[in-house]
């Protein structure tokens, strides 16, 4: 073997988890762009049934090689990982604030994912307060990408880096742009002495699996429904 293949196999796990981490990234990203798509009518070019299973397989697939970044840090012998540092804020040794910007984006995960799981069973409003982080998820990632990504000033990774946060950004402005217009026009209308826009209540996004509930979910984004989340 090599110089360079007997450094590669003595440091396999640690490049286990700096491509899992890239791939745990980019994921989440197409996830949150397309349930800032989902929710925004006039943002799609595609089914809005096709949209949201993109939206929570790309969820999946972040959580499961999210799952594999961390554990491979255990075994690796380059960093040397203690399981407490992989949980707990500023434990770390190595870039303990970079690191700390992963472990904030793991738990909330976690509340996200809790939330999902029993959303059936809490408030409406809450489940959709809470999945509001999702948000706050994609943002403490990114952070942590920038500041402990080895491979993060890489050529190629860096253009990918500008298309997915460029569409992330446009999208949720976009979001919160039409929020506040549609917030206005409410205000406005009680202002003249009308009466104010119905405000109706929003529609499932489990029902656009089927043929008729796509078409709901078209109106659906208009109604202010949060789709952005990482949770089924």
């Amino acid at each position: 073997m090599t110089v360079g293949e007997v450094e590669f196999v003595s440091q396999i796990w640690w490049y286990t988890s700096r491509s899992a981490g890239i791939l745990a990234w980019v994921l989440l990203s197409v996830s949150v762009v397309a349930g800032l798509a989902l929710s925004s009518r006039g943002t799609r070019v595609l089914p809005a049934g096709w949209v949201l299973d993109l939206h929570r397989f790309t969820s999946t697939l972040s959580l499961l090689f999210l799952t594999i970044h961390l554990v491979a840090l255990v075994p690796d012998n380059f960093i040397h990982f203690a399981w407490a540092e992989l949980f707990v804020p500023m434990a770390s040794e190595w870039k303990p604030g970079a690191v700390a910007w992963g472990i904030v984006a793991f738990w909330l995960v976690v509340c996200v994912e809790i939330t999902s799981l029993v959303r059936g069973r809490i408030p409406h409003r809450v489940w959709r307060v809470v999945h509001f982080a999702s948000f706050a998820v994609w943002v403490s990632a990114t952070i942590h990408l920038f500041l402990a990504g080895t491979d993060a000033s890489h050529p190629v990774f860096r253009s990918v880096q500008a298309v997915v946060i460029t569409a992330v950004v446009v999208l949720f402005a976009r979001r919160v742009w039409r929020a506040r217009r549609s917030t206005s026009s409410l205000v406005a209308d009680s202002d003249d002495g009308g009466s104010a826009l119905p405000v109706e209540e929003p529609v499932d996004v489990d029902q656009v699996h089927s043929r008729e509930g796509a078409e709901l979910a078209v109106a659906g984004g208009e109604r202010g429904e949060d789709v952005t989340s990482l949770g089924r």
